[in-house]
């Protein structure tokens, strides 16, 4: 059975703190909202890694155009 320490992790980034951290794929979005409502009044600054949405959406797109094939 898979342990926390197995769980996938992704770089969430926050380029007004100059900080990286990755943080369990399940807990993604409670992070990313935590971190900007405590330190930047709810804009959405922290995010996760821009390079990491990149490669996911071309993941995605090259899926779906698969599909259609």
């Amino acid at each position: 059975m898979p342990t926390d320490d197995d769980a996938p992790t992704v770089p969430i980034v926050c380029s007004d703190c100059e900080t990286t951290t990755r943080v369990p794929l399940s807990e993604v979005e409670e992070r990313i909202t935590k971190h900007n409502e405590q330190l930047h009044d709810g804009e959405p600054i922290a995010e996760v890694d821009p390079e990491i949405k990149r490669h996911l959406t071309d993941l995605l797109a090259d899926d779906i155009l698969s599909d259609e094939g």
